[in-house]
């Protein structure tokens, strides 16, 4: 007989199969159809029993089984209870029945071997031969009857879980290191029958590397156990040495801690650093903490001082560091040492911007209470003007000034003046405004009646003719007499500035017409207007034109004629006026030429030689720079003015001639345009010898020189106070002529430094020889 244990089912319509990865599917044999998903018909009972659960288990990354609830999409690394209830059920009807007993003959009986007893510890026995050979007993007779009895060796598990769970029991028991590759892995466990426990070899692959990355999971758990351990002890016998503080380096802390027993633990080096770096780093931490709570406290004993002290919200920190510094408690205390400048200036800040909330909230609340003192103030004095109103003495088109005696002893009154917001002034224009509106309202009804009853208010209309009829319509029969008063006045008003200003506009119409008139009398050309035409000589021209007919009287147009008549008239004087001053500036200039001609004789009288002169030259327009203009032009000011606040003495020109020089001067420059070359300089030559008298006639004007710095220029001999810039040109121009027309016997030559002279106010330089 047979004695293997082996129970062959019936073939089933599934069979298993892997693909070019060595996934795991399902072929249908007779619906041709595949599936990822293990069959029913294919699974173990304990995977009937699970089928069913929520519960489905799962492989991390790192190798790690964990859990997953796909109803409740929660995971557990911990197999959860109703897992476990349905595992524990399936586990007694997925045991193999227990194998028959078997008779051979002569009596002896065999069992065969059970799969199970690779739970056995002692596996030698099973890794001796892959088959036995069993003897039977003698018969009655005495004859020998051997059986043979081949038995298979190779174990069977019902369920793929639990042959991989007896692989890797195997590959526990031969200490197979995580590091190893398959190949020794192999060598190894071969000729181990349960090394066959997995029928697959890729199965038994993957179960290696399973078992490879849970071997180093849990050589790295205890390792973490070995090290946090290891912290713990560590610290303490740091902490047993005062000596390290948080500053200690490794090298100073070595040959103090090398002879405890807790150092020579280990012999990593960098596993000793990297705790002792830990505990520092720990030990830094407690100190920052332990300086930070120090420097709480005496920020906030600062705070309690400055508190105290009398600082003001615009204390400077210059004058509030020195009065810090000098209290007492502040420079008692040592913990204020571990302050820095700018601790306490952040302090001082704090405290000053405390005291700005305090003034400033103060500030506010005054400013609420003296808001709400001129908001009751305007109260009351809209009460007084709500009395006056009662009392009929304020209504529409009341005036200021008429119930200005009547509040100016109330004290309410009095209370609203000076204070900001609406002056008294503008609440009784509000009332009044308010007064108006509901007039408004009343003025309309007036109108309709007026409108209706077809009556115009003309300037003879009176009083009490609008009141009757007033009285006689309903709209209007209820309104106070008072109020129709007023409109009836402002109707009235109304209708008189219109007639005024229709008076007004029909005046100014005509004196367009006038004027229109006036501008054709004024342009006639046969015979022209004079000033001695006469109204009967002109009128026969003018009476046909439509200017003419336009105006309605004779009055209107003899006027227009008398206004071109006294125009003309008025034009000829002043033609006359410029007449005579044309004729008495010419014997002015007479004048002038005379007393010109008698100080020349004087001159000559007493030695001076006459200056022949030349046609004079036009200068350029465009003058040289001058350095010195600046302070030239300030000398000749400063002595312009002190000679105007000076006395007036006789040798000087009259005041008059003064003034009327300088208005032709004036006058002159506006006829500029309309000389010619040759009268310009017959002009400037006589406004020379005009100025060159005044100033001999001046007794100030002393030759003065300005100093230039270096000596070798100076103001030329003959510039005077009152020089003229024409007159500095012609002496110029005279002595550099003079020099090149020299007489055949010269005079006597007077031996001078050759120096620069400073020139015209255009800026020349002539050189002296």
């Amino acid at each position: 007989m047979n004695g293997a244990n082996s129970i062959a089912g019936p073939p089933g319509l599934w069979s298993e199969a892997r693909n070019t990865e060595g996934r795991v599917y399902y072929y249908n044999t007779q619906t041709k159809a595949t599936q990822w998903t293990k069959p029913v018909e294919l699974m173990s009972p304990a995977e009937r029993a699970l089928v069913n659960q929520p519960w489905k288990e799962y492989t991390a990354e790192g190798g790690r089984k964990y859990w997953y609830n796909a109803e409740t999409k929660s995971s557990s690394w911990e197999m959860p209870e109703v897992y476990k209830n349905a595992l524990a059920q399936a586990q007694p009807s997925s045991l193999p029945a227990a194998p028959a007993q078997q008779f051979v003959a002569g009596g002896a009986s065999s069992f065969s071997s059970y799969p199970q007893q690779h739970e056995r510890d002692d596996h030698g026995e099973r890794a001796g031969t892959d088959r036995q050979i069993g003897y039977g007993q003698n018969d009655v007779n005495g004859s020998r009857a051997p059986t043979f009895q081949a038995q298979s060796t190779d174990p069977d598990y019902s369920t793929f879980e639990e042959g991989e769970a007896a692989f890797i029991k195997l590959l526990r028991r031969a200490n197979v290191q995580p590091d190893w590759t398959w190949e020794q892995t192999m060598r190894a466990t071969i000729k181990d029958p349960q090394y066959r426990a997995l029928k697959d070899p890729k199965d038994r692959k993957a179960a290696f590397e399973n078992y490879a990355v849970e071997v180093r999971l849990q050589e790295k758990d205890r390792a973490k156990e070995r090290l946090a351990k290891l912290r713990a002890d560590f610290g303490i016998m740091l902490k047993s040495h005062p000596e390290i503080k948080h500053y200690t380096r490794w090298k100073t802390a070595r040959p103090i801690i090398e002879r405890e027993t807790i150092f020579r633990s280990t012999n990593d080096d960098s596993e000793r650093r990297q705790l002792f770096e830990e505990y520092i780093t720990e030990l830094k931490k407690a100190s920052v903490e332990r300086e930070a709570m120090t420097k709480k406290s005496a920020m906030d004993e600062l705070v309690s001082i400055l508190k105290g002290l009398d600082l003001e919200p615009y204390t400077r920190w210059s004058e509030a560091h020195s009065i810090i510094q000098s209290h007492e408690r502040f420079s008692t205390d040592d913990k204020f040492q571990t302050l820095s400048k700018f601790d306490i200036l952040t302090a001082f800040e704090n405290h000053i911007k405390s005291l700005e909330r305090t003034f400033n909230d103060e500030r506010q609340r005054e400013k609420t209470y003296k808001a709400r003192k001129e908001r009751q103030n305007r109260d009351r004095f809209l009460d007084l003007l709500q009395e006056l109103k009662a009392a009929g003495k304020i209504k529409a088109g009341t005036k200021w000034m008429k119930i200005l005696p009547e509040i100016q002893a109330d004290p309410r009154y009095g209370a609203l003046l000076g204070q900001s917001g609406s002056t008294p002034l503008d609440l009784f224009w509000d009332l009044v405004e308010e007064e108006e509106r509901a007039l408004r309202l009343v003025r309309n009804d007036v109108y309709d009646v007026l409108e209706d009853k077809r009556f115009e208010i003309t300037p003879k209309s009176t009083l009490p003719e609008f009141l009757d009829l007033m009285s006689t319509d309903r709209r209007t029969g209820p309104i106070p007499k008072d109020t129709l008063s007023l409109i009836f006045d402002r109707l009235l008003e109304k209708v008189l500035r219109r007639t005024e200003d229709d008076k007004h506009a029909s005046e100014r119409h005509q004196r367009r017409l006038i004027d229109a008139l006036r501008s054709k009398i004024k342009h006639l050309d046969n015979p022209p207007v004079h000033a001695l035409s006469s109204w009967e000589s002109i009128r026969p021209q003018v009476s046909n034109l439509e200017e003419y007919k336009a105006l309605e009287s004779d009055e209107l147009r003899r006027q227009a004629f008398d206004k071109v008549i006294r125009r003309l008239k008025e034009k000829e004087e002043d033609a006359d006026k410029e007449r005579e001053k044309d004729r008495s500036s010419k014997r002015d200039h007479r004048d002038r030429d005379k007393e010109r001609d008698r100080d020349r004789e004087r001159d000559v009288r007493n030695g001076h030689s006459e200056r022949r002169r030349e046609p004079k030259v036009r200068a350029s327009h465009t003058p040289e720079p001058d350095a010195y203009e600046a302070d030239r032009r300030k000398a000749m000011a400063d002595r312009e003015r002190q000679y105007r606040k000076s006395s007036t003495t006789g040798l000087s020109p009259p005041r008059e001639r003064v003034e009327r020089d300088r208005h032709e001067r004036i006058s002159s420059r506006h006829a500029e345009g309309r000389l010619g070359g040759y009268d310009r300089d017959r002009r400037d030559r006589e406004e020379e010898r005009e100025r060159l008298y005044r100033t001999r006639g001046d007794p100030r004007g002393s030759r003065d020189e300005l100093d230039y710095g270096g000596g070798g220029r100076r103001r030329r001999g003959g510039d005077s106070d009152g020089e003229s810039v024409g007159s500095r040109k012609r002496a110029k121009r005279e002595k550099s002529e003079g020099v090149k027309r020299k007489s055949r016997t010269p005079p006597p030559a007077v031996k001078e430094e050759v120096a620069l002279h400073s020139g015209s106010e255009e800026g020349e330089m002539v050189e002296e020889e």
